[in-house]
């Protein structure tokens, strides 16, 4: 399948947006259900993927979906699927901490076609088509000119499903700290790996991520001119996931590096 039309393009951009106006709906984030200690799922993540779902079998019923809330195990990786986290950030919304996002790739053989990533608490919605370049609702968008991690601003995740890494997480944000700037922590991979590409942050780092964590988001930062990679210096997994390294294209790099040293 080529590349979306123009028109089919924006349909596709209507609905995540209005799939993120469910994200305000107080009563239904309150509706919780603990997938692991850490790790939630509410009522406004089953309705987000609930009605994407049946508009993206509407926009393009040949294309299979994975999906954070579903069984997975049935898809043909060798056909084109959308990649979908419909609350990117759970957690945040789950304590109204106003950081998630609806996260959306189209994977077809093996690369990510296009990107979009919505914020609806702040109106803003990250795209990406593969070699049209990045955007931020229209506008083109660049990864930062940092030239050193000693200039940066990095965020690390600390992925708290797994708290089994929680040491190696905090050992790299230490060690990121001492170099940078600063560090952050939004806890929504995807809009990590936005604010990379609109040159917010310089650098993201966060290991056990799953592939609708930063599939749209990995494009995203690509298209903006920037780096990704995953911590061992290997394409990131469409298919299984892993960790994830983001920047600009010299501090990505120096990142990796450093990630690397202390492993």
């Amino acid at each position: 399948m080529e590349l979306w039309d123009e028109e089919r393009y924006q349909q596709l951009k209507q609905a995540v947006r209005k799939a993120g106006d469910m994200f305000s709906d107080r009563k239904k984030a309150a509706e919780i259900r603990k997938k692991g200690a850490t790790d939630f799922v509410t009522q406004v993540d089953l309705s987000v993927q609930s009605f994407l779902k049946e508009r993206l079998e509407q926009l393009a019923p040949q294309v299979q979906l994975m999906g954070e809330e579903q069984d997975n195990s049935g898809l043909d990786p060798d056909r084109p699927m959308w990649v979908l986290d419909p609350v990117d950030g759970t957690t945040n919304l789950v304590h109204d901490y106003c950081h998630s996002a609806v996260s959306l790739a189209l994977v077809q053989a093996g690369q990510v076609e296009l990107g979009l990533v919505y914020n609806p608490f702040a109106g803003e919605l990250f795209s990406a088509r593969r070699g049209g370049g990045a955007f931020l609702n229209g506008a083109p968008i660049r990864v930062s000119g940092a030239r050193r991690l000693a200039d940066s601003l990095v965020d690390v995740g600390t992925n708290p499903s797994d708290r089994e890494h929680a040491g190696r997480n905090f050992q790299w944000m230490q060690e990121i700290f001492d170099r940078s700037h600063d560090v952050r922590r939004m806890g929504a991979a995807s809009l990590c790996l936005c604010y990379v590409a609109a040159g917010r942050l310089d650098g993201y780092v966060e290991g056990g991520l799953k592939p609708w964590d930063y599939a749209a988001g990995m494009l995203i930062v690509r298209e903006a001119g920037g780096f990704v990679s995953s911590p061992e210096g290997e394409e990131p997994s469409l298919l299984t996931g892993g960790g994830v390294v983001a920047g600009n294209g010299a501090v990505g790099p120096q990142l990796l590096e450093l990630l690397k040293s202390l492993a």
